[in-house]
């Protein structure tokens, strides 16, 4: 017989039909008579609860029914008499799939994050992070979606490049050469001749420059996929490799930008809250409970957008009121978390979109404004994240984008293909990317980044 899942069981009313699930055992309680065992296969934050009579079973097939161990089970469904279920399983027939020992790391209660991180290839088959992963699961159907039903195309740039889109040199190198023969040249340096690419190559801290040439050519794209940074900062919003979500659109100007921003990030948490109730309610009772509150928070308000400047002085008048802020403020700083959530928090108590930053502390690519001091770069700031999406205006005039390039000291050579789309029939456009992590961080109200991604890469850290 057919196996039905348990989220599937969960719904269905034709009591007396005879069924097979087949799952992980959570828990198993129960008397002399009668066990309860709670059965979950992923499908659904919710168990089914399975009743196996005693004296039905040898005594062997029981025992082994511990907490981790994987059962298939053949019963009658009969309706709950039970709170919390409005179904069951009468247990016919139970198999022993795969029996689990009392060695099984997920065993005990209320085990710490720090703890499951050490055991991240077990977590996944915990409440919490069966949680999270379905979540995860639901915003990437609704970034695809959102994306197709507006008319983008999904453009995939390379993984591999040997641009550096950020400037900041935290690469990962990519490499087939023999670390401990390198070839050198007459200066002394390493001579990429005889690489499988013949010059230095990394992994992708962003797909941005080739999302623009996309743009440039199909109109609106959007990436989305992994990159990587080679920072070390242990701290709980940073990862080595994460995944990032990038539209580019052809003749979009910052206003544009801002405008789509909003429209796609309440589209997504629109989605997780008409697709993920069940696993939002488990974590906003167990994890955060102000996280279905500031779900709802998003969605209800119209972002706030105003310039850095404005933005500047709010804080600094908030500084001479006797707000104490960990880091300075002052015009021309690079805002911190606590800066970017006093103004959503505090301030505004709504989103946020900032722009008009210093040129000095944004890309070489955000189009100079005409005092020449500041660029059209907008950031989207949440509550309790502080900035979820970063992008901008593109500078599409030629001469000003290879001056930015030579004052910033950026190699021209390693250029050209990203300068043609300025000499080539150039044209307005714009874009922005969100850390796909970071979205998920806020829709679930989990606390620390690694934990919600299946397996964390972080400094001194690559297990499984």
């Amino acid at each position: 017989m057919k196996r039905t899942k348990i989220a599937d069981v969960l719904s269905r009313e034709d009591y007396g039909a005879t069924v097979v699930v087949k799952g992980w055992v959570r828990t198993r309680r129960g008397s002399k008579s009668v066990n309860f065992v709670a059965l979950n296969d992923g499908s659904t934050i919710r168990n089914v609860q399975v009743v196996a009579d005693v004296e039905k079973f040898d005594a062997e097939v029981l025992r082994q029914i511990t907490t981790g161990a994987c059962l298939s089970v053949t019963g009658t469904l009969v309706q709950s008499v039970g709170a919390g279920q409005s179904v069951e399983i009468q247990a016919d027939a139970i198999e022993i799939l795969g029996t689990c020992g009392s060695d099984y790391p997920m065993q005990k209660k209320g085990q710490s994050f720090e703890y499951m991180r050490q055991h991240a290839h077990m977590r996944l088959r915990t409440n919490t992070f069966g949680a999270v992963f379905r979540i995860r699961h639901n915003m990437a159907m609704a970034i695809h979606r959102y994306f197709h039903e507006h008319g983008f195309f999904y453009f995939h740039t390379p993984i591999i490049t040997a641009s550096d889109c950020e400037g900041a040199g935290q690469m990962f190198q990519v490499t087939t050469k023999n670390l401990y023969d390198l070839k050198k040249d007459a200066e002394g340096k390493i001579d990429y001749s005889d690489d499988f690419f013949g010059k230095p190559t990394s992994l992708t801290v962003s797909g941005q420059l080739e999302g623009e040439l996309g743009a440039t050519a199909l109109g609106a794209i959007y990436t989305f996929g992994p990159t990587f940074r080679a920072e070390n900062s242990n701290t709980p919003r940073h990862l080595a490799e994460f995944w990032m979500i990038e539209p580019e659109v052809a003749f979009y100007d910052i206003h544009d930008n801002m405008d789509l921003a909003e429209d796609f990030i309440k589209y997504c948490i629109r989605w997780a809250l008409d697709n993920c109730m069940d696993d939002l309610e488990f974590l906003n009772k167990m994890i955060d409970k102000t996280l279905l509150d500031r779900l709802h928070f998003v969605l209800e308000h119209d972002f706030q957008r105003l310039t850095y400047t404005e933005g500047i002085n709010i804080l600094e008048e908030a500084v001479r009121n006797g707000h104490q802020f960990e880091f300075p403020i002052y015009w021309g700083v690079d805002l911190a978390s606590e800066h970017e959530r006093y103004l959503v928090e505090e301030h505004f108590r709504k989103p946020v979109i900032l722009t008009d930053y210093p040129k000095e502390i944004k890309a070489f690519y955000m189009k100079l404004n005409e005092d020449g001091k500041t660029v059209r770069a907008m950031d989207v700031l949440f509550p309790q994240i502080g900035e979820i999406i970063g992008g901008s205006e593109r500078e599409e005039n030629y001469d000003k984008l290879t001056a930015r390039i030579s004052e910033l000291n950026i190699p021209m050579k390693d250029m050209w293909w990203y300068l043609d789309t300025r000499k080539f029939g150039t044209c307005p456009h714009s874009g922005f990317g969100l850390g796909f992590e970071r979205l998920i961080l806020f829709v679930t109200g989990m606390q620390n980044i690694r934990d919600v991604v299946p397996f964390p890469r972080t400094p001194k850290s690559a297990d499984f």
